[in-house]
Parts: C-alpha cells; structure tokens; sequence
C-alpha cells in the first residue's frame, strides 16, 4: 500500500468518502468522484482532485479514465439500493436502476480502467460488494441481485485481469452506517471502520474481504454452508417483519 493514485467512485458519504480520507491522510493522489463535485468539499485535501462521475454516465467514465493517466487503484465503491417487493409495480424499474448502478457502472469502470492499469504495472481493483450479493437478502432483493452480479464479475475480473499483474478484491460488507440502511434498526459499523478493515485486508492479500462484525460472522457461516446462511438470513427477514407487523 505504498502512496501512489487511486480513484474511488461514490466519495459523498459512507464507504466511499471515509476511504478517500484516509488514503489522502497516508499521502495517496486521490481522484474522488461524486455525481455532485460539490459534495466533495469536505475532503479538503491539497492530494484530492475532484472530479465528476455518474458511473451510469459513459462519456463520464471516459472523461475520468483521460483525467487520471497514472491510476493504480480503482474502487468501485458508488452504489444504490432501493427496497422494493418483487410484486411492487416498479419492481422492473427500479432493477434496473440498481443494475445500471452495482453492476454496469464497475463493469463500464473495469472496461475503461483496465489498459490504465496495465500501463502502470498492474495495480489493483477494489469491488464494493456486499453480504446480500452472497445470499440474498428478501427485504432488498433486486439489490441483492445486482450485488451478486457484481460478486460474479469479481471473479471473471480476478481471473482475466491477473495475466497483465491486476489483483481484485471482493468486498462482502454486512450493515454500515449509511444513508442507504438507516431504518434498519440493526447493529451497524461505521463507514470509518470498515474502509480500515478494507484497506487492511488489500494489504494482507485477501481477496474476499469481510469488512465488519456482521460479515466475519456470515462469511465464516456461507464457507461452511452456503444453505445454511440462506436459512440464517431468511429467519432474520422474517423475524424482522414480524416484529414491524407487531
């Protein structure tokens, strides 16, 4: 983990924003991307440059991939959930946004960033998945859908990108302390903590990396059987409905 450039999509808040901290902190160039510019301004740092990014957006993408030549480390941390009932009306709709977002945006990212990273000596990718994309989590089950598309590209990426010296890692978080899950009444973990347990786990090596109490724990439960972490998860859904019907 020596200081070298890193580009992190979604730095606004969570995962995305504590990472980039912490990088500028130990003396790495930091492009940090938001869809909005201007919520980066807490950064504040002199080794942060700002850039703008919807990783929707390919002429975006394209335009990041010319402003940071000398990249060695991509995180694609931007993501978006949307809690909706398969049954919901805009179920269709709202997929595919999750898709567009957790999937084709580190897919689009992957594409552009790849023959950068060649260049400069191989690098490394950082997936921002989630537990839900190893089981799938009922209450989000289009997120954990896309979340699973992108475990899935992980691996692809892991295998294709490892002849030309890119490392990726899978991150599989559990809750954190976001916007995104802020009405689950659930133990979370800061963005703070998890973006240190990340960045420890890429300096150790690993390359699924479970950032949290939470996923320590499911990790441990879905290597020794993944059915049994779908019945752990299901029984945590349904205890939780139940207990907002009560």
């Amino acid at each position: 983990m020596a200081s070298k450039a890193v580009l992190i999509t979604g730095c606004s808040s969570g995962i995305g924003h504590a990472t980039a901290e912490r990088l500028a902190a130990d003396g790495w160039k930091v492009y940090a991307t938001a869809r909005n510019p201007e919520a980066l301004r807490a950064l504040g740092d002199e080794r942060v440059v700002s850039l703008q990014l919807d990783v929707t957006d390919a002429d975006q993408i394209r335009a990041a991939a010319d402003a940071a030549p000398d990249v060695e480390l991509v995180f694609n941390n931007a993501g978006v959930v949307i809690a909706t009932g398969i049954a919901d009306p805009t179920v269709v709709d709202q997929a595919r946004r999750e898709m567009d977002v957790n999937y084709f945006g580190p897919l689009q990212l992957l594409q552009r960033f790849a023959p950068t990273l060649a260049s400069n000596g191989g690098g490394a990718v950082v997936n921002i998945g989630s537990a839900a994309g190893l089981t799938n989590v009922p209450l989000f089950p289009t997120y954990s859908a896309s979340k699973a598309a992108l475990h899935s590209l992980t691996q692809a990426a892991r295998a294709l990108l490892g002849a030309q010296g890119t490392s990726v890692f899978g991150v599989y978080a559990g809750l954190v302390d976001t916007d995104m899950v802020r009405d689950l009444a659930l133990p979370k973990t800061s963005p703070r903590d998890v973006a240190l347990a990340i960045l420890d786990g890429i300096e150790a090596g690993q390359e699924d990396i479970f950032p949290d109490p939470f996923a320590v724990n499911f990790g441990r439960q879905f290597e020794s059987s993944p059915k049994g972490s779908e019945r752990q998860i299901s029984a945590m859904t349904a205890a939780m409905l139940s207990g907002s019907a009560a």
